[in-house]
């Protein structure tokens, strides 16, 4: 029940929002691939901010 309350770190919420463009351009890839390119390179972008928060995080 705590969880429920618990304020996010900006970790957790940028992880989400590379979950939710990944699945988006996966939902658009067959539709339209340009616009499925975009959600991906905005995903990779979020990806390596999370890699460098994690690494900033654990040293």
């Amino acid at each position: 029940m705590t969880n429920l309350f618990r304020k996010k770190s900006k970790l957790e919420k940028l992880e989400e929002k590379y979950t939710l463009l990944m699945k988006k351009s996966f939902e658009t890839s067959l539709k339209d691939v340009d616009k499925s390119e975009l959600f991906q390179s905005q995903a990779d972008k979020i990806k390596s901010e999370i890699q460098r928060l994690s690494l900033n995080s654990h040293s």
